[in-house]
């Protein structure tokens, strides 16, 4: 039972973030090249902006759960080294660091000038992704240090 439950918590977690981090490939190196070339009409273009947000806070809902599971997981199965707890650490912070910068991009009060004017607000898709590479890796390094 608690096997079945590590593995799909474990699938979910994996699922969730390539979801993100894939749908922040494809948005940055295929969407927003199209769109400023003239592309789909506003409209379309708020749409795929609007189902990508709704995308993105699925995919942080399910990270929270099964990160929150999978951490209490392993910190209470065996002892860890020092390097894994420093290591899930600093993945832990980088996921905040994503969440937050994803809230802050979905601000809707946010006014059209502001955010054409605000370097943080033009690199955002470009952190967010940088970030979740890191995160990735992090998790690989996680898994190695787990079973070594």
């Amino acid at each position: 039972m608690f096997l079945a439950l590590r593995v799909l918590m474990r699938t979910v977690h994996v699922v969730a973030a390539s979801a993100w981090i894939g749908g922040s490939i494809f948005y940055l190196v295929a969407l927003i090249p199209a769109l400023r070339s003239g592309g789909p009409a506003p409209r379309v273009a708020a749409e795929v902006a609007g189902h990508f947000r709704q995308l993105v806070n699925v995919c942080m809902g399910l990270l929270l759960l099964s990160g929150v599971y999978l951490t209490a997981d392993r910190l209470t199965t065996t002892s860890l080294g020092l390097a894994y707890v420093v290591v899930l650490g600093v993945k832990i912070a980088v996921a905040l660091a994503l969440f937050g910068l994803a809230i802050y991009q979905a601000q809707e009060g946010v006014s059209r000038l502001r955010r054409e004017r605000t370097r943080l607000w033009k690199a955002v898709p470009r952190l967010i992704l940088g970030l979740g590479l890191v995160a990735f890796l992090l998790g690989a390094l996680l898994t190695a240090l787990f079973e070594g």
